[in-house]
């Protein structure tokens, strides 16, 4: 009998979650943790693990060769992993999510700190308590790119053929406009996108409805999860796609609904897109991870 399959290690961890969309924090600061595909899935399952949309492993860039290289400039990376097991570049309520933990247990003090990711630096402001400690956290987005096909077609569940615009958010996304957030159909399931080879690693999915001039509502299929209740960079794509469909230019603010509540875009001149929402940490404690080849290193 191998034993030590069988041992497990006790370490801290906290849940939150930003407008329903749900992460397991787990402080790693020296880096010790080799997480596996395995070891996700069983924390993210929400029947016989914690239960989350992504897991988010908070390590210092000192200790992360991914950071390496933003060490000077950030003391935190984000590792952010899919509920099923992949890796994902950015997230964007996932990293509002860390900034408040990090918070939260005094390891970053209130106020504008960055944050690494595998796809860049990113800056994030949480309140202070003087302002409101459970207030909105904001994070710098970037500017959206269009990496192309200009031809994306994403068929839903239910054999209907729409035309989408492929967003790049630091990770990739294909935005459906609908007229009825139903058109978008079962969100369990994924849609089916093509060309298949414009999204090597998989596709975030969104379907928005326009409310407004500056004013969406949004389902989500995410990538490596299925419907989520909100996405934070699906909300910059979404608001992307629509200026580009509309040709709004210059500044503007958008607010973006979700079935888990309201995420707000704040899109500058150039077209770098700032994320604003809540974002909560509800559970802290313990948890048992199991050791040698799932989860320790």
């Amino acid at each position: 009998m191998n034993t030590a399959s069988q041992t497990v290690t006790t370490m801290p961890f906290a849940k939150g979650h930003g407008c329903g969309n749900s992460f397991i924090v787990l402080p790693d600061p020296h880096g010790h943790l080799r997480l596996t595909v395995g070891a996700v899935r069983g924390l993210a399952d929400p029947h016989t693990g914690a239960g989350a949309d992504g897991i988010l492993r908070a390590v210092r860039c000192t200790a992360e060769p991914d950071a390496a290289a933003m060490a000077g400039r950030a003391e935190w990376f984000m590792d952010y992993r899919n509920a099923d097991g992949s890796t994902g570049a950015m997230c964007g309520n996932g990293i509002r999510v860390l900034a408040r933990y990090l918070v939260d247990t005094a390891q970053c003090a209130p106020g504008a700190f960055a944050i690494a990711t595998r796809a860049g630096l990113r800056h994030v402001h949480v309140p202070s308590r003087s302002e409101d400690l459970r207030g909105p956290v904001t994070v710098s987005m970037g500017i959206p790119a269009f990496p192309g096909p200009d031809q994306v077609t994403v068929t839903t569940s239910g054999g209907k053929r729409r035309a989408a615009t492929h967003v790049d958010v630091g990770n990739p996304h294909a935005v459906v406009f609908v007229d009825d957030l139903a058109d978008a159909g079962d969100l369990s399931i994924p849609p089916a996108v093509e060309p298949a080879d414009a999204y090597p690693s998989g596709v975030t999915t969104e379907f928005a409805a326009i409310r407004g001039v500056d004013h969406l509502a949004l389902r989500v299929h995410e990538r490596g999860v299925g419907e989520t209740r909100a996405c934070g960079t699906g909300a910059c794509a979404a608001v992307a796609a629509h200026r580009r469909r509309t040709g709004q230019t210059g500044t503007a603010e958008y607010r973006v609904d979700l079935p888990g509540g309201t995420l707000h875009v704040s899109a500058a001149a150039d077209d770098s897109m700032t994320l604003i929402g809540p974002a909560v940490i509800n559970t802290m404690g313990t948890i048992r991870l199991a050791h040698a080849g799932n989860i320790i290193g």
